[in-house]
């Protein structure tokens, strides 16, 4: 029997929404599943939605479905746990020098050490995220990462200075070696061509918060800021490590000794323009700005 045209369009329509619908109903599944569990591969949100709906999808499909729903697979942000004593911390801290002058963060010495390694990790791990939601708390992975390094160096940047770049003998450092060969070799001559203003900023490592590294501060009448702890994130120096870090790692013939490792961070800390430094450190109210905006949490910094 011949079908009415008519008949035959309404129902290729009615077909059609139907199949939207179960579209839609799958995407909407497999993006509350995503944002359940964030780590999910695309294999085991395929098998999630089979359990859950008797409906297959291959992993090829989970990715595309997932995109029209605005999450993507990217690395998650590495950054260091922070408590609720933390955050308060650092939000005090913040709305303590948000409105700090750039004569004022002019007197501040920021320090740092750092580990390179001839070693890197390779490894990648994803999570689905929205765009521009990197650092919100369910896409931040918090890792204590001291790193497997095999080679130590300190430096200490501020506006339109930098002290040398110290290679450690030793990757451990101590309260007497920071004091010994670091403080006493490189913080009188900042002192002095500073001034009374001087400040100097380090983080709370041990070594850094030893007795007898503050009765050498004081004695050299030298002022130390107070850091909130956990706060990798506030420094600029951290910035400074990662662009050595990259700048290494894309070297035509990378190291391959410790040795070479050793001359590649000279070279490259002296090539280190000025200007970049000044920039990082014309961004402390901003930093200070991002941290309040969060309450203390991780910024994107």
């Amino acid at each position: 029997m011949e079908t009415v045209p008519g008949y035959r369009i309404h129902r290729e329509k009615a077909w059609a929404r139907s199949s939207k619908s179960h579209h839609g109903h799958r995407r909407c599944y497999l993006s509350i599943i995503a944002r359940r569990n964030r780590c999910a591969r695309a294999s085991q949100l395929s098998r999630d939605l089979y359990a859950a709906t008797g409906t297959r999808v291959s992993r090829v499909t989970v990715p595309k479905r997932l995109h029209e729903t605005g999450l993507f697979a990217r690395r998650p942000a590495v950054c260091v746990p922070l408590t609720s004593t933390n955050r308060r911390a650092r939000l005090e801290w913040c709305r303590e020098h948000r409105d700090w002058s750039m004569d004022q963060w002019a007197t501040v010495l920021f320090t740092d050490e750092s580990r390179f390694s001839l070693n890197t990790d390779s490894r990648r791990a994803f999570i689905w995220r929205e765009p521009g939601t990197r650092y919100l708390p369910f896409n931040v992975r918090e890792i204590d990462h001291y790193g497997r390094g095999v080679l130590m160096v300190w430096a200490g940047i501020m506006l339109d200075g930098r002290t040398p770049l110290h290679v450690c003998e030793r990757v451990t450092v101590t309260g007497v070696r920071y004091r010994d060969e670091i403080l006493e070799l490189y913080l009188r001559l900042f002192r002095g061509a500073v001034g009374p203003e001087f400040i100097l900023m380090d983080d709370n490592a041990r070594p850094h918060r030893a007795l007898l590294v503050d009765e050498f501060l004081e004695s050299e009448d030298i002022r130390r800021m107070d850091w909130p702890a956990r706060s990798p994130d506030l420094s600029p120096i951290k910035h400074v490590w990662d662009a050595m870090g990259r700048a290494i790692a894309t070297r035509n013939t990378p190291p391959r000794t410790i040795q070479e490792m050793k001359t590649a961070l000279l070279n490259e800390w002296d090539q280190l323009p000025q200007e970049i430094i000044n920039c990082l450190i014309s961004s402390m109210k901003s930093r200070c700005k991002a941290c309040i905006s969060v309450r203390g949490d991780h910024t994107p910094y």
